[in-house]
């Protein structure tokens, strides 16, 4: 059975997702360079030529970034038992809005990654609110 709170369970949930984002970049960088002249480039000085592999790369990081933050706060509410029906909808809202944030960054949709991100930080103030007693 699975123990996890609605918090974890979405952290870890945008864990593995985003444990998987670097594979376009990696996988085009194998495609455009072969293999060997790929797996011999670990500091990625020769830049991938297709501008979605570079986005795709700049999208993890910038998950990674965020995931730092949120899955802090969706512990430190899980471990003081502060989560309730607003901060789990705010953990599966953050999972989502992380999933189109990349799925738009990576395709370069116009006018529409910056308010998917802002998304995703409003979730991070919801369980950041919580924590401190803002609401």
């Amino acid at each position: 059975m699975n123990s996890l709170s609605p918090e974890l369970y979405w952290t870890s949930a945008t864990a593995v997702m985003t444990s998987v984002m670097w594979a376009p970049h990696i996988l085009q960088r194998i495609i455009e360079m072969k293999p060997y002249k790929a797996f011999r480039d670990p500091r990625h000085d020769e830049p991938t030529l297709a501008p979605f592999a570079q986005r795709a790369i700049r999208a993890h990081t910038n998950a990674v970034e965020n995931l730092v933050v949120f899955g802090l706060l969706a512990i430190i509410i899980h471990l003081t038992n502060a989560g309730d029906s607003l901060t789990a909808q705010a953990a599966l809202v953050y999972f989502v809005a992380r999933a189109a944030h990349y799925v738009i960054y990576v395709t370069a949709v116009p006018w529409m990654r910056t308010p998917v991100y802002l998304v995703s930080w409003a979730c991070q103030i919801v369980l950041g609110g919580r924590l401190l007693g803002w609401w």
